[in-house]
């Protein structure tokens, strides 16, 4: 894209101006303070003055202090498990909860009722307040306050507490200061440390209540699985005794469950097992005996029986000495035969005792058979009274469970009952560490400090001011506003000068005519010919300097560019010719109105290359005298004699002459005075000048000052060096 330099002005082929530079947005706010400076400074002082008016008439207030500890974990001597605060639980969340209790009304409420303050009007008084029920307002009353006063006393009390009290946790401790300011130093430590007093009691009364609480349900409770166990544990009994189920020993598992290891009838059948046992080894003991008795030779008889044995001796014995007698003597012989018959003798008891013996042993047998045989029958009738028995411990098992579940539920409840009830032997874990003294120095009202605040609440509201200010202002104050808010490029801007504005332009070196010279060289680029040969500058409204700029353009212009003529077209408000010490009596009017000799109103102005001709006396309708082919004429004419033609045209102010001239002239340059004109206007009346089909050259920045603005070098004011002079009078 290609530009073209037109002033300070960068042109796109569009058609379109933007600026090469904007200032910073720091700066800005800076030139605006310094555009309403000593509002800004009257407001500041007077907040500053109102400060420290406000700080000594206030009373002083003097602060006592507590200092408390509150730990984070409460020592209980008891150690009962479950009644300790969990110690993973977040220490913020249990601070935070400490510090909102500290300013809870349920405390201000102890502390009120404690020190009886809705009945001290000294405690009203150190806070400037008026008890409920006195005052102009409330009339002369006498006799005690009433119930509905005192009630209103202690809400007013317990408000003021709660206004006057600080909490003031210290970073990175356990520590929290408790301080409370009045007008009375020793209301002020009363308070403190009642304050930290009542927190310390009620964080105790809170939690004895929550264990007088718990005892009260927990005994609800025991009471109930108290019935509980009775009725299941009678429930066991009766059962047992229906199914005659007689526990003779139980054990205690590590659950806690009750198991039985022998009941009577398993104790019964265990005792007659071993006698069958051994009824059964006798019986075969005796057996064993019959059958060796029976057994041919039956030598174990011998072996077993004295008696036997001793017979079968003698018998021996005597068979020997029969035996030697035969040898001497015959069978026949006496003594033979007595030998031989004590033989048989002999015989004959043995053979008695075998039988005795063996008579003994059947009869052994048998009673041991006997014996067997009794004690299993009774083995047999004890195992099916234990087999019914098992079947029916299955529903006994199921009472056992219950009363060991109910059981279970009962002691564990009662211990908690009993750990409950000493649970409150134990240390609080909020301390007193400091408690209040008198306040010595009062802690408020601190003159610098509120100086300080005042000043700083000046600045705030006088910078709220300026900005409040600067968006309602409308009017132009930058240069670079002229192309972003109107549309039309800038020519150039016009610094506000203190010498007089005439005299000032014959100076080449001045600083108007270097800002003229600035204007006359961007408007040689406004048109493909080089500097215009007729134009016309138009404002807003009077006075915003475009006489003058008319005038000054025209020496400008006389100097480097040729002859010039300057006419006042400005039919209602002629003002140049008085400024110029001219003639007024004949002019533009007088041609409009149908005289055809302009020559002789042409004026010279001194030894210049400028002349001027004056707008004559004020006609009775302008718009008449300009909207007919009568100016054009003359424009044309004196365009024809003079390099250069230059109209100052009325301001717009809704009127219909400015149109009318634009439309006889190559171009029109608005002015548009720095800080006043509206943008609204501007616009407004730029917008009928395209409308009526006229060509804008440019606007005109007039009574600008640079250094209020901090464009020391742009927009063709550089010549300046940013030195700003203060205009004490804009001419027009």
């Amino acid at each position: 894209m290609t530009t073209t330099a037109v002033g300070n002005m960068a042109r796109s082929e569009n058609g379109a101006e933007r600026p090469f530079w904007s200032a910073p947005v720091l700066l800005e706010y800076w030139n605006a303070v310094r555009r309403h400076i000593w509002l800004a400074l009257a407001i500041v002082s007077a907040v500053t003055v109102a400060g420290a008016i406000i700080t000594l008439l206030m009373t002083p207030q003097y602060t006592a202090t507590s200092r408390i500890e509150i730990a984070r974990e409460q020592a209980n001597v008891t150690n009962v498990e479950g009644l300790k605060r969990d110690s993973n639980a977040p220490d913020q969340e249990f601070y935070l909860t400490q510090y909102s209790l500290l300013n809870a009304r349920s405390l201000a409420e102890r502390v009120e009722r404690r020190l009886r303050l809705a009945r001290n009007p000294e405690f009203f008084a150190a806070h400037g307040e008026t008890p409920e029920g006195e005052g102009l307002l409330s009339g002369l009353r006498s006799g005690p306050v009433s119930a509905a006063d005192l009630r209103q006393r202690e809400r007013q009390a317990v408000e003021l507490l709660l206004d006057n009290v600080g909490i003031s946790p210290l970073r990175g401790s356990a520590l929290v200061d408790v301080s409370y300011s009045s007008a009375s130093p020793q209301l002020s430590r009363l308070i403190a440390s009642t304050w930290v007093n009542e927190f310390v009691q009620q964080s105790m009364d809170r939690r004895l209540a929550s264990t007088a609480d718990a005892r009260i349900y927990l005994e609800g409770r025991l009471q109930g699985l108290r019935d509980r166990l009775e009725k299941s544990e009678r429930d066991l009994v009766n059962y047992a005794a229906r199914q005659g189920i007689v526990r003779l020993s139980e054990i205690q598992g590590e659950d806690g469950r009750t198991r039985t290891t022998q009941t009577l009838a398993s104790s019964d059948l265990e005792q007659l097992n071993r006698l069958l046992v051994q009824a059964t080894a006798e019986r075969a003991e005796a057996e064993s005996k019959l059958s060796a008795a029976r057994a041919p030779g039956a030598t174990q008889l011998g072996l077993s029986n004295q008696s036997l044995s001793t017979l079968r001796q003698r018998r021996a014995e005597a068979n020997a000495a029969y035996q030697e007698l035969l040898v001497q003597f015959e069978p026949e012989y006496p003594q033979a035969q007595a030998a031989r018959e004590k033989v048989a003798a002999l015989d004959r008891a043995i053979s008695a005792e075998e039988t005795r013996v063996r008579g003994a042993y059947s009869a052994d047998y048998n009673a041991a058979v006997q014996r067997e045989t009794d004690l299993r029958a009774r083995v047999d009738r004890l195992l099916g009274r234990l087999d019914t028995e098992n079947r029916s411990s299955i529903q006994y098992n199921i009472y056992q469970r219950e009363v060991d579940t109910n059981r279970e539920l009962y002691d564990g409840l009662l211990q908690r009952y009993k750990e409950i009830g000493v649970a409150g032997v134990g240390t609080n874990n909020i301390s007193v560490v400091d408690d209040a003294v008198n306040p010595v120095k009062p802690s408020s009202p601190r003159l610098v400090l509120n100086l300080a605040a005042a000043l700083l609440l000046g600045l705030l509201f006088a910078g709220l001011t300026v900005v409040i200010l600067e968006n309602l202002d409308e009017s132009v104050r930058e240069p670079q506003q002229i192309s972003d808010r109107l549309g039309v490029p800038l020519l150039g801007a016009i610094p506000v000068v203190d010498d007089e504005v005439l005299s000032d332009i014959e100076d080449p070196k001045s600083i108007l005519s270097e800002a003229y010279m600035t204007v006359r060289t961007n408007l040689g680029f406004s048109t493909d010919h080089g500097l215009p040969r007729t134009m016309a500058l138009t404002s807003t409204s009077p006075s915003e300097g475009k006489s003058t700029s008319a005038y000054s353009l025209a020496r400008v212009i006389g100097r480097t560019s040729g002859s010039v003529v300057l006419v006042d077209v400005d039919m209602r408000r002629p003002v140049v010719a008085t400024r110029l010490g001219l003639d007024n009596s004949k002019g533009v009017s007088n041609f409009l109105a149908g005289e055809d000799n302009w020559e002789d109103l042409i004026q010279t102005i001194g030894k210049s290359n400028v002349s001027f001709i004056s707008a004559g006396p004020v006609p009775p309708s302008a718009s008449e005298l300009l909207s007919g082919d009568r100016l054009a004429s003359l424009v044309r004419a004196l365009s024809e004699r003079f390099d250069h033609v230059i109209l100052d045209s009325p301001p717009m102010l809704g009127l219909s002459d400015a149109p009318l001239i634009a439309n006889v002239v190559e171009g029109l340059i608005y002015v548009i005075e720095a800080d006043r004109t509206a943008v609204r206007a501007s616009q407004a009346a730029i917008t009928r000048l395209r409308e009526s089909r006229a060509h804008i050259l440019g606007a005109l920045l007039t009574k600008y000052r640079a250094r209020q603005s901090g464009y020391g070098y742009g927009y063709g004011y550089g010549y300046s060096y940013g030195k700003d002079a203060a205009a004490t009078d804009g001419a027009n």
